[in-house]
């Protein structure tokens, strides 16, 4: 039986009444930019991950960008980040006019270290962004500590970790603000790109706002300047279908992790993910290390099963981050990691013979 990496197509069929509704009635009400169905998704977004203001955005990465520009990021100014991440992280810190600064994750969660932030700060250091890597949260008891000795703000990256828990509370309120992407293989994910900004403080909520929508609050009342970075009424529409199913499909994940790391763990090389006691994971994605992980994934797709590689390069050896001269012996995690990381297939829906058929395969290397 071939099993996909994710099934976006059944989930689609599990609520196909609701997101066809949603669909024809933003076709019905000519809502396509703004508009109350982009309203009624921030409000309802702002609910579920438990803060004050939703900003919505049209996708991950601009959510970042609003962000820091929000925060008055300026050139000169060093953020301090994961060197395991999707280079989006990164490459906002660079685009808002600042410098990424990478620190090693701590070796078992994929999260970032915070003795390594502590150890990175310089004058120059404004703020962090601690990323919930494949959706468990990063130790954010300390890093906040950190923050608040060095007086930095901290913007969480939670665009793989919606509805994730750090000692009982939810991510994206510890910082100044936090970011999500709704991208489509997201836990929530639209029918398209799109993205949010979270925070409970007004009036950075209303600057993020205004930056998104090319400055104004108000049609020609353009009070800075802004981008167009608008969350359409489509997607918010779909998005506010998926949202009231999102606990569900999150104890779905919950649920067939353990079924993987029962299996997984009688067998010799491989290592499954290590869950730290105080937080909750949502598996957005569900990774394995194995020493011959390129063999594995060769020998898991040539019998119907796909995975994939997140990341193959940790950043600091990206070509985009070249200039900065980066070794090795600098961030040995991630170097390790990006040699033996693999994610299984791992979706809401995925049946127990499915993944009894994916732990099977794994033995059989």
């Amino acid at each position: 039986m071939p099993v996909p990496f994710a099934d976006l197509q059944l989930q689609y069929q599990t609520i196909k009444g609701e997101v066809d509704r949603a669909i024809a009635g933003v076709i019905r009400d000519n809502a396509f930019i703004r508009g109350s169905y982009v309203d009624a998704f921030e409000r309802e977004f702002a609910a579920a991950a438990e803060v004050a203001h939703c900003v919505s955005c049209a996708n991950g990465t601009d959510a970042l960008y609003l962000a820091m520009k929000a925060l008055k990021v300026r050139l000169g100014d060093q953020v301090i980040t994961t060197a395991h991440s999707w280079i989006s992280t990164s490459a906002m810190i660079t685009h808002s006019g600042a410098t990424p600064v990478f620190c090693d994750t701590d070796g078992a969660t994929f999260t970032i270290d915070p003795s390594a932030i502590e150890a990175a700060i310089t004058p120059q250091t404004v703020g962090i962004i601690p990323v919930h890597l494949y959706g468990q949260p990063a130790d954010m008891d300390a890093i906040m500590a950190i923050a608040k000795k060095h007086k930095l703000w901290v913007i969480e990256d939670c665009a793989q970790a919606h509805l994730a828990r750090y000692k009982g509370r939810m991510v994206g309120t510890f910082g100044e603000a936090a970011t999500y992407s709704f991208y489509p293989g997201k836990n929530l994910g639209a029918m398209g790109d799109a993205g949010a900004v979270v925070t409970n403080d007004a009036a950075l909520a209303e600057h993020m706002t205004m930056l998104a929508r090319h400055g104004g609050l108000v049609k020609h009342q353009h009070r800075i300047e802004g981008v167009n970075s608008r969350l359409d009424g489509m997607q918010a529409a779909i998005l506010s279908a998926k949202l009231p199913h999102l606990a569900g499909w999150t104890e779905a994940r919950q649920s067939a992790a353990k079924v993987y790391d029962a299996g997984l763990n009688q067998i010799e090389d491989v290592v499954v993910p290590e869950v730290a006691a105080t937080r909750s994971h949502v598996y957005h994605l569900y990774t394995i290390r194995h020493p011959r992980r390129d063999a594995l994934a060769a020998h898991l797709n040539a019998n119907g099963v796909q995975t994939a590689i997140n990341y193959p390069t940790a950043l600091p050896f990206l070509p985009a981050y070249a200039r900065f001269g980066h070794r090795s012996e600098q961030f040995p995690n991630a170097r390790r990691d990006q040699g033996q990381i693999l994610s299984l297939p791992m979706f809401a829906e995925i049946t127990r013979q499915q993944q009894n058929e994916v732990i099977d395969l794994v033995r059989r290397l």
